[in-house]
């Protein structure tokens, strides 16, 4: 578990003790560029929220005087581009995990919006921020009665071939419903067939994936999130979707997040008499000719499978009202909708329910 510095606030008089992170995490426990954006960033000018701890229900400060990067994770962040400008302006870098899949037909994910509506709102965002700061994620990739593999590739050919030029990468995961047991209750609930992958199947999958992305030209590093399956040899990485690589090109110039990193950024060397230029064969070239080694280092505090370097996430479960038929993050949808009614009560609070 990743350890920040920590600073006193002061709140009505009181003093508390806040963390003060580096790298944010907006979130992987609910979608606050599509429901808490304005909150987010309210917060962010006052200089502080707090989380309560789903495991323990304690109530902790997060400070952001010392915030260089952020990570947004969303199936609609187009609310970020009005509030782009104010990262801008504090000289803070992010990028977008945007989860994206076409699940319209199936009503799997009855809160989002329209497949066109989401591909559109990729498209803008990637124009604004770059086509390397919004990451395709199809996620999770589910098999049911009525969605075998032909028809998930249909569906990521579509998108694929809509956001070819709109962003470097395809992120996807199986869905393992057996770990997860109130999303097989769900399902289950809801009368939704869902089959199981195995390794078999898996392996299909991605050979086909493998070989769709190369034949139409999409030429995006494909990798998987939280996977134990080796998918290598169809040039399938493991993701880390808090990228410290990613990261640092994205935000090389600054020098304070670097020196947090700990990575050094190098000038390229002169030419050799034959012309060659000569740098380690790990090394991540950088514009204005400069290169640095890779740094990166998972977060031991995560699971097992999970590759992300050290962030501090700020969401709260149970508080996103898309009310995904798959969802891990709410114990049920009812819970869900009640802390988004409270958040709407008092929508610049401290925390998201506002509690």
């Amino acid at each position: 578990m990743a350890t920040w510095k920590h600073t006193e606030l002061t709140i009505d008089g009181r003093t508390v003790n806040a963390q003060a992170p580096i790298i944010v995490s907006a979130s992987r426990s609910t979608d606050i560029p599509a429901f808490y954006a304005d909150w987010f960033f309210h917060r962010l000018e006052k200089g502080y929220s707090a989380w309560t701890n789903p495991f323990n229900s304690v109530k902790s400060y997060v400070s952001y005087a010392n915030t260089r990067f952020i990570v947004f994770w969303s199936k609609n962040p187009r609310p970020l581009l009005d509030y782009l400008h104010i990262l801008e302006k504090r000289n803070i870098k992010c990028y977008i995990q945007y989860t994206l899949n076409d699940y319209d037909d199936e009503g799997l994910e009855k809160g989002v919006k329209s497949l066109d509506y989401r591909i559109e709102t990729f498209k803008m965002l990637s124009e604004r921020l770059g086509n390397e700061s919004v990451i395709w994620r199809f996620d999770p990739m589910i098999l049911t009665d009525t969605i075998s593999i032909d028809d998930l590739l249909r569906k990521v050919q579509n998108i694929g071939d809509q956001l070819k030029d709109s962003t470097k990468k395809l992120v996807f995961s199986y869905a393992d419903i057996a770990s997860y047991r109130k999303v097989k209750s769900n399902l289950e609930k809801n009368n939704i067939p869902y089959h199981e992958w195995n390794e078999e199947l898996m392996d299909e999958f991605a050979r086909r994936l493998a070989e769709m992305n190369k034949a139409r030209g999409w030429d995006f590093r494909l990798a998987t999130c939280g996977e134990k399956i080796n998918i290598s040899k169809y040039g399938i990485e493991h993701n880390r979707c808090i990228d410290g690589d990613l990261i640092t090109q994205l935000a090389w110039n600054d020098s304070e997040l670097m020196e947090f990193m700990k990575v050094k950024i190098q000038n390229m060397p002169a030419p050799s008499l034959f012309g060659d230029i000569e740098i380690p064969s790990d090394a991540i070239k950088l514009p204005n000719n400069k290169y640095f080694i890779s740094s990166h280092k998972k977060d031991n505090g995560q699971r097992e499978l999970c590759g992300c370097m050290a962030a501090k996430d700020i969401g709260e479960y149970n508080t996103c009202p898309h009310l995904c038929e798959y969802c891990y993050a709410n114990a049920s949808k009812e819970l869900a909708i009640a802390n988004w009614k409270q958040h709407q009560l008092n929508p610049n609070a401290e925390t998201i329910t506002g509690k």
